[in-house]
């Protein structure tokens, strides 16, 4: 069980409260890799932020419709 303080963390991360991490949780398939990208991509200048954000969304978008068309 993490810390208060590193509960805090991991909320400011995904940039949700910590009561969704207690009602809801977190997927637990997140590893500390993963955890460490989400906190270096927190440190990193809006701009680049908003270009990285458009290249996954736009990577899930596409990966949903192509799952969409073969159903």
């Amino acid at each position: 069980m993490p810390s208060i303080d590193a509960a805090k963390k991991i909320a400011d991360a995904f940039e949700v409260s910590m009561n969704y991490l207690v009602s809801e949780g977190i997927n637990a398939s997140f590893d500390k890799k993963n955890i460490k990208r989400l906190q270096d991509i927190k440190k990193l200048d809006s701009d680049v932020k908003d270009k990285l954000y458009f290249v996954i969304d736009n990577i899930i978008q596409n990966t949903k419709a192509k799952k969409a068309l073969a159903s």
